[in-house]
Protein backbone atom coordinates (compact mmCIF):
# COMPACT_ATOMS: atom_id res chain seq x y z
CA UNK A 1 0.00 0.00 0.00
CA UNK A 2 2.64 2.49 0.70
CA UNK A 3 3.99 1.89 -3.15
CA UNK A 4 0.83 2.60 -4.03
CA UNK A 5 0.33 5.64 -2.13
CA UNK A 6 4.07 6.68 -3.26
CA UNK A 7 3.13 6.18 -6.79
CA UNK A 8 -0.17 8.32 -6.79
CA UNK A 9 1.87 11.41 -4.97
CA UNK A 10 4.62 11.13 -7.87
CA UNK A 11 1.72 10.80 -10.43
CA UNK A 12 -0.11 13.93 -8.86
CA UNK A 13 3.28 16.21 -8.20
CA UNK A 14 3.80 15.80 -12.11
CA UNK A 15 0.45 16.44 -13.37
CA UNK A 16 -0.77 12.80 -14.58
CA UNK A 17 -3.75 11.35 -12.90
CA UNK A 18 -3.99 10.38 -9.47
CA UNK A 19 -5.24 6.97 -8.29
CA UNK A 20 -6.03 6.11 -4.98
CA UNK A 21 -6.83 3.06 -3.27
CA UNK A 22 -10.45 3.55 -1.50
CA UNK A 23 -11.01 -0.24 -0.81
CA UNK A 24 -8.12 -3.08 0.42
CA UNK A 25 -10.08 -6.41 -0.02
CA UNK A 26 -9.48 -10.17 -0.98
CA UNK A 27 -7.91 -10.70 -4.40
CA UNK A 28 -11.22 -12.44 -5.20
CA UNK A 29 -13.46 -8.99 -4.95
CA UNK A 30 -10.25 -7.01 -6.39
CA UNK A 31 -9.44 -3.15 -5.04
CA UNK A 32 -11.53 -0.17 -5.57
CA UNK A 33 -9.53 2.58 -7.04
CA UNK A 34 -10.80 6.27 -8.47
CA UNK A 35 -8.36 8.37 -10.97
CA UNK A 36 -9.30 12.00 -11.99
CA UNK A 37 -9.56 11.79 -16.02
CA UNK A 38 -10.07 14.90 -17.62
CA UNK A 39 -11.09 16.87 -14.67
CA UNK A 40 -13.50 13.29 -13.75
CA UNK A 41 -13.34 11.31 -10.71
CA UNK A 42 -13.36 7.92 -12.25
CA UNK A 43 -12.97 4.39 -10.88
CA UNK A 44 -12.32 0.85 -11.64
CA UNK A 45 -11.49 -2.36 -9.86
CA UNK A 46 -8.06 -3.75 -10.13
CA UNK A 47 -7.58 -7.57 -9.44
CA UNK A 48 -3.89 -9.03 -9.04
CA UNK A 49 -3.43 -12.07 -7.69
CA UNK A 50 -0.03 -13.24 -6.32
CA UNK A 51 0.21 -9.34 -5.33
CA UNK A 52 3.73 -10.21 -3.54
CA UNK A 53 5.59 -11.42 -6.89
CA UNK A 54 7.30 -8.22 -8.44
CA UNK A 55 6.77 -8.84 -11.78
CA UNK A 56 5.60 -7.00 -14.66
CA UNK A 57 2.95 -9.10 -15.83
CA UNK A 58 0.70 -8.85 -18.55
CA UNK A 59 -2.97 -6.32 -18.33
CA UNK A 60 -6.45 -7.48 -19.67
CA UNK A 61 -8.41 -4.46 -19.56
CA UNK A 62 -12.73 -5.52 -19.40
CA UNK A 63 -15.28 -3.57 -20.60
CA UNK A 64 -18.54 -5.06 -19.32
CA UNK A 65 -22.00 -4.80 -20.89
CA UNK A 66 -23.08 -2.58 -17.82
CA UNK A 67 -20.11 -0.69 -17.48
CA UNK A 68 -20.25 -1.61 -13.40
CA UNK A 69 -18.16 -2.90 -10.67
CA UNK A 70 -19.41 -5.40 -8.63
CA UNK A 71 -17.82 -8.96 -7.64
CA UNK A 72 -20.92 -10.18 -8.88
CA UNK A 73 -20.87 -8.55 -12.46
CA UNK A 74 -17.48 -10.31 -12.65
CA UNK A 75 -18.49 -13.68 -11.50
CA UNK A 76 -21.00 -13.40 -13.77
CA UNK A 77 -18.69 -13.29 -16.87
CA UNK A 78 -15.71 -15.70 -15.09
CA UNK A 79 -13.24 -14.61 -17.27
CA UNK A 80 -10.82 -14.05 -13.88
CA UNK A 81 -11.75 -17.25 -13.35
CA UNK A 82 -10.67 -19.09 -15.87
CA UNK A 83 -7.52 -17.66 -16.43
CA UNK A 84 -6.38 -17.92 -12.52
CA UNK A 85 -3.25 -16.11 -11.09
CA UNK A 86 -0.86 -14.80 -13.83
CA UNK A 87 -2.54 -11.36 -15.37
CA UNK A 88 -4.12 -8.42 -13.90
CA UNK A 89 -7.39 -7.44 -14.50
CA UNK A 90 -8.54 -3.73 -14.50
CA UNK A 91 -12.29 -3.23 -14.74
CA UNK A 92 -13.25 0.54 -15.58
CA UNK A 93 -16.60 1.66 -14.77
CA UNK A 94 -18.48 3.62 -17.44
CA UNK A 95 -20.41 7.22 -16.54
CA UNK A 96 -24.05 6.40 -16.23
CA UNK A 97 -23.61 2.63 -16.45
CA UNK A 98 -22.64 2.81 -20.26
CA UNK A 99 -20.10 2.87 -22.43
CA UNK A 100 -20.74 4.95 -25.99
CA UNK A 101 -21.24 3.21 -29.31
CA UNK A 102 -20.19 6.12 -31.70
CA UNK A 103 -16.81 7.83 -32.22
CA UNK A 104 -17.29 11.37 -30.65
CA UNK A 105 -16.11 13.57 -27.68
CA UNK A 106 -17.60 10.72 -25.20
CA UNK A 107 -15.78 7.92 -26.95
CA UNK A 108 -12.83 10.00 -26.49
CA UNK A 109 -12.96 10.44 -23.18
CA UNK A 110 -13.24 7.35 -22.35
CA UNK A 111 -10.48 5.92 -24.30
CA UNK A 112 -8.41 8.57 -22.46
CA UNK A 113 -9.48 7.11 -19.35
CA UNK A 114 -8.34 3.70 -20.36
CA UNK A 115 -5.05 5.57 -21.35
CA UNK A 116 -4.38 7.10 -17.56
CA UNK A 117 -5.56 3.82 -16.34
CA UNK A 118 -2.90 2.04 -18.35
CA UNK A 119 -0.03 4.75 -18.14
CA UNK A 120 -0.21 4.51 -14.44
CA UNK A 121 -0.08 1.21 -13.69
CA UNK A 122 2.81 1.35 -16.36
CA UNK A 123 4.92 3.82 -14.02
CA UNK A 124 3.56 1.55 -10.75
CA UNK A 125 5.44 -1.42 -12.55
CA UNK A 126 2.93 -3.52 -12.30
CA UNK A 127 2.22 -4.21 -15.65
CA UNK A 128 4.26 -5.03 -18.97
CA UNK A 129 3.71 -2.08 -21.54
CA UNK A 130 4.06 -4.76 -24.61
CA UNK A 131 1.36 -6.93 -23.32
CA UNK A 132 -1.63 -5.22 -22.90
CA UNK A 133 -5.08 -6.80 -24.05
CA UNK A 134 -8.96 -5.98 -24.23
CA UNK A 135 -12.12 -7.65 -23.39
CA UNK A 136 -15.29 -5.89 -24.78
CA UNK A 137 -18.66 -7.69 -23.08
CA UNK A 138 -21.81 -7.16 -25.06
CA UNK A 139 -22.43 -3.02 -24.77
CA UNK A 140 -19.03 -2.75 -24.02
CA UNK A 141 -17.86 -4.15 -27.56
CA UNK A 142 -17.74 -1.24 -29.84
CA UNK A 143 -15.65 0.68 -27.29
CA UNK A 144 -13.32 -2.16 -27.01
CA UNK A 145 -13.09 -2.69 -30.55
CA UNK A 146 -12.09 1.08 -30.71
CA UNK A 147 -9.37 1.17 -28.06
CA UNK A 148 -7.76 -2.38 -30.04
CA UNK A 149 -7.75 0.09 -33.13
CA UNK A 150 -6.06 3.44 -31.54
CA UNK A 151 -4.48 1.56 -28.64
CA UNK A 152 -4.59 3.23 -24.95
CA UNK A 153 -1.32 5.28 -24.94
CA UNK A 154 0.65 1.82 -25.69
CA UNK A 155 -0.69 -0.60 -28.71
CA UNK A 156 -2.92 -2.84 -27.49
CA UNK A 157 -1.81 -6.47 -28.77
CA UNK A 158 -4.93 -8.79 -28.18
CA UNK A 159 -8.51 -7.88 -28.61
CA UNK A 160 -11.25 -10.28 -27.44
CA UNK A 161 -14.99 -9.78 -27.79
CA UNK A 162 -18.67 -11.53 -26.99
CA UNK A 163 -22.30 -10.97 -27.82
CA UNK A 164 -20.66 -7.23 -29.41
CA UNK A 165 -19.73 -6.64 -33.17
CA UNK A 166 -17.65 -3.87 -34.63
CA UNK A 167 -19.29 -0.77 -35.77
CA UNK A 168 -19.05 0.12 -39.33
CA UNK A 169 -17.03 2.95 -39.26
CA UNK A 170 -14.14 0.95 -37.87
CA UNK A 171 -13.81 -0.75 -40.83
CA UNK A 172 -10.41 0.88 -41.93
CA UNK A 173 -9.18 0.37 -38.89
CA UNK A 174 -5.45 0.32 -38.40
CA UNK A 175 -3.92 -0.49 -35.73
CA UNK A 176 0.06 0.26 -35.29
CA UNK A 177 0.86 -3.01 -35.52
CA UNK A 178 -0.74 -6.50 -35.38
CA UNK A 179 -2.69 -7.80 -32.83
CA UNK A 180 -4.23 -11.38 -31.89
CA UNK A 181 -7.83 -11.43 -32.43
CA UNK A 182 -11.15 -13.30 -31.16
CA UNK A 183 -14.69 -12.93 -31.59
CA UNK A 184 -17.31 -15.19 -29.88
CA UNK A 185 -21.02 -14.18 -31.90
CA UNK A 186 -24.56 -16.40 -32.14
CA UNK A 187 -25.39 -17.13 -35.36
CA UNK A 188 -29.02 -15.92 -34.57
CA UNK A 189 -28.22 -13.65 -31.82
CA UNK A 190 -31.32 -10.92 -32.09
CA UNK A 191 -29.84 -7.46 -30.70
CA UNK A 192 -26.35 -8.11 -32.88
CA UNK A 193 -27.03 -9.56 -36.38
CA UNK A 194 -24.03 -12.32 -37.58
CA UNK A 195 -24.44 -10.49 -41.23
CA UNK A 196 -24.49 -6.98 -39.61
CA UNK A 197 -26.35 -4.22 -40.14
CA UNK A 198 -28.59 -2.67 -37.28
CA UNK A 199 -27.45 -3.61 -33.83
CA UNK A 200 -28.15 -2.84 -30.71
CA UNK A 201 -25.95 -2.40 -27.46
CA UNK A 202 -27.66 -1.95 -24.32
CA UNK A 203 -30.25 0.99 -25.50
CA UNK A 204 -28.27 2.52 -28.46
CA UNK A 205 -28.71 0.98 -31.97
CA UNK A 206 -25.77 1.56 -34.14
CA UNK A 207 -24.63 0.53 -37.69
CA UNK A 208 -22.12 -3.11 -37.36
CA UNK A 209 -20.14 -5.10 -39.27
CA UNK A 210 -20.98 -8.30 -39.64
CA UNK A 211 -19.22 -10.61 -37.37
CA UNK A 212 -17.11 -12.67 -41.01
CA UNK A 213 -16.79 -9.17 -42.01
CA UNK A 214 -14.77 -8.20 -38.73
CA UNK A 215 -13.08 -11.50 -39.02
CA UNK A 216 -11.58 -10.42 -42.77
CA UNK A 217 -10.78 -7.27 -41.69
CA UNK A 218 -8.53 -8.54 -38.60
CA UNK A 219 -7.11 -11.04 -41.15
CA UNK A 220 -6.18 -8.03 -43.31
CA UNK A 221 -4.80 -5.84 -40.64
CA UNK A 222 -2.63 -9.33 -39.32
CA UNK A 223 -1.12 -9.96 -42.86
CA UNK A 224 -2.72 -13.57 -43.22
CA UNK A 225 -3.21 -15.88 -45.95
CA UNK A 226 -5.91 -16.35 -48.11
CA UNK A 227 -6.89 -19.59 -46.94
CA UNK A 228 -9.68 -19.60 -43.91
CA UNK A 229 -10.14 -22.96 -42.25
CA UNK A 230 -13.89 -23.78 -40.55
CA UNK A 231 -14.09 -26.23 -38.32
CA UNK A 232 -16.16 -27.70 -35.80
CA UNK A 233 -17.17 -26.81 -32.09
CA UNK A 234 -16.77 -30.54 -30.71
CA UNK A 235 -19.81 -32.03 -29.78
CA UNK A 236 -20.64 -34.72 -27.61
CA UNK A 237 -22.04 -38.03 -29.33
CA UNK A 238 -25.69 -37.50 -27.17
CA UNK A 239 -25.55 -34.25 -29.60
CA UNK A 240 -25.46 -31.95 -26.34
CA UNK A 241 -23.42 -28.79 -25.85
CA UNK A 242 -22.74 -25.77 -28.11
CA UNK A 243 -22.97 -26.37 -31.55
CA UNK A 244 -21.30 -24.16 -34.11
CA UNK A 245 -17.61 -23.49 -35.62
CA UNK A 246 -14.53 -21.96 -35.38
CA UNK A 247 -13.58 -19.89 -38.56
CA UNK A 248 -9.31 -18.72 -38.42
CA UNK A 249 -7.09 -17.69 -41.06
CA UNK A 250 -3.69 -19.34 -41.75
CA UNK A 251 -0.02 -17.74 -41.97
CA UNK A 252 -1.24 -14.33 -39.83
CA UNK A 253 0.83 -12.54 -38.18
CA UNK A 254 -1.10 -12.43 -35.18
CA UNK A 255 -3.77 -15.43 -34.31
CA UNK A 256 -6.99 -14.47 -35.97
CA UNK A 257 -10.40 -16.58 -34.71
CA UNK A 258 -14.09 -16.26 -34.55
CA UNK A 259 -16.23 -18.33 -32.77
CA UNK A 260 -19.74 -18.91 -34.09
CA UNK A 261 -22.29 -20.60 -32.19
CA UNK A 262 -25.31 -21.65 -34.05
CA UNK A 263 -27.90 -20.52 -31.41
CA UNK A 264 -30.89 -17.99 -31.05
CA UNK A 265 -29.36 -16.36 -28.22
CA UNK A 266 -27.60 -12.62 -26.70
CA UNK A 267 -26.19 -14.45 -23.65
CA UNK A 268 -22.67 -15.29 -22.80
CA UNK A 269 -21.94 -19.05 -24.09
CA UNK A 270 -21.31 -21.09 -21.40
CA UNK A 271 -22.04 -19.24 -18.03
CA UNK A 272 -24.03 -20.54 -15.15
CA UNK A 273 -27.14 -18.31 -15.25
CA UNK A 274 -27.71 -16.24 -12.10
CA UNK A 275 -31.20 -15.44 -13.10
CA UNK A 276 -32.45 -19.16 -13.78
CA UNK A 277 -32.27 -18.39 -17.33
CA UNK A 278 -31.00 -21.02 -19.94
CA UNK A 279 -28.49 -23.72 -18.73
CA UNK A 280 -24.75 -23.85 -18.78
CA UNK A 281 -23.51 -25.15 -22.15
CA UNK A 282 -20.96 -28.02 -22.64
CA UNK A 283 -19.01 -24.59 -24.37
CA UNK A 284 -17.37 -22.21 -22.28
CA UNK A 285 -16.95 -18.47 -24.08
CA UNK A 286 -15.00 -17.45 -21.00
CA UNK A 287 -11.89 -20.56 -21.20
CA UNK A 288 -11.90 -20.26 -25.36
CA UNK A 289 -11.20 -16.36 -24.54
CA UNK A 290 -8.67 -17.17 -21.86
CA UNK A 291 -6.97 -20.25 -23.36
CA UNK A 292 -6.63 -17.53 -26.87
CA UNK A 293 -5.34 -14.97 -24.90
CA UNK A 294 -2.67 -17.02 -23.12
CA UNK A 295 -1.62 -18.42 -26.77
CA UNK A 296 -1.11 -14.63 -27.83
CA UNK A 297 1.13 -13.93 -24.69
CA UNK A 298 -1.35 -13.47 -21.76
Amino acid sequence: MKNLFGAARAAAASGLATLLLLVSTPAEAGARLTISSDGISRAAVLVARDRLKLRRRPLIIVLQRSGGLGVRGRRHHGLEQAAGSKPIFIYPEALGGKWPIAPGPDTDREVNFLHNLTDHLIDQGRIDPRRIFVVGIGSGGPLAYRAACGGVGRPVVGLATVVSAMPQDLAACAPAAPLAYIAVNAAQDPKIPYAGGAATAGEVSFDALGAEQSLQAFAKINSCGARRDDKRLPEHKDGRGAHGAILTFANCKAPTELIRIDAASHRLPGRTPESGDGVPEDFDANRAIWDFLQRSGA
